[in-house]
């Protein structure tokens, strides 16, 4: 397997596929770097090379007692691209790892960054605050605090139905799919992924946003039961300066799964352009 080592000591997995211009993809809670595994086949089969991390606390990296913030998960972030000396770097994130992007970029800049992508991100903020009414109340986050601490093994399979909008109707379930999401939140450590529930959740992105000066594909479903495209991908595309929204109509939160057609389709053509 390969890893890095960051400057804490900690362990962290990455899969490196393809020849090309580089691709780093950071995924969402509580998954891992096999999310991802649909975009980074085809474009890897498109002449690029795509990199996928599992953040410290998830997948194969080191489940960690400490460390397990966005200042953490970024500097992480950022050891990888220096370790592996890449540059003109695309950047996806879907869902926590759209915070991860966006605080990576707030944190240590553009230099080695020529475009990025939201999916589904998180940013700016998913609380409700007085500053932020469109959020989400304390109480859903705390819910799923509960719900993971308590069972989680039986909290991500349920996750997973609305995750996947397969609780809408016309929907198809996918058992498959249901026990992939079940397998990679299992791969991770309870500790990380607890504390990772209040950087994706608490943590407020508007000034990384603002710092964003490259250009940057938002992309988002409006059936979102996960993160609610009003408070999420609408309001990072306003604020970020140079930021195309698009819209899947009807698309739940892990369209990288259920759209992964489109989505590939519009990361090619948003790297390409």
């Amino acid at each position: 397997m390969a890893t890095i080592t960051t400057k804490d000591g900690v362990t962290i997995f990455y899969k490196d596929w393809g020849k090309g211009p580089p691709v780093l993809f950071s995924h969402g809670w509580p998954l891992c770097a096999d999310a991802w595994d649909g975009q980074m086949a085809f474009l890897g089969a498109q002449g690029y090379r795509v990199i996928a991390h599992d953040r410290r606390g998830h997948g194969r990296s080191d489940q960690t007692w400490d460390g397990n913030d966005m200042d953490t998960y970024a500097d992480d972030l950022a050891a990888l691209i220096e370790a592996l000396d890449l540059k003109e770097l695309v950047m996806v994130g879907h869902s926590t790892g759209g915070g991860e992007v966006a605080h990576y970029l707030g944190r240590h800049g553009t230099s080695r960054v020529a475009k990025a992508v939201l999916v589904s991100a998180v940013p700016p903020l998913m609380l409700r605050t007085a500053g932020n009414p469109g959020g989400l109340p304390i109480e859903v986050f705390d819910g799923i605090r509960k719900g993971t601490f308590d069972n989680r093994a039986q909290f991500y399979k349920d996750l997973a139905t609305p995750f996947f909008g397969y609780n809408r109707p016309g929907a198809t379930l996918s058992e498959g799919v249901r026990d992939s999401f079940w397998l990679q939140g299992m791969m991770g450590g309870l500790k990380g992924q607890l504390d990772c529930i209040r950087e994706f959740s608490e943590v407020d992105y508007t000034e990384d946003l603002r710092k964003i000066d490259v250009p940057t594909l938002v992309i988002h479903g409006d059936d979102d039961q996960i993160v609610p495209i009003d408070a999420a991908g609408r309001m990072s595309a306003k604020i970020i300066r140079d930021a195309t929204l698009k819209v899947y109509p009807g698309a739940p939160h892990g369209l990288a799964v259920t759209h992964q057609d489109q989505l590939n389709a519009d990361l090619l053509a948003f790297i390409r352009g």
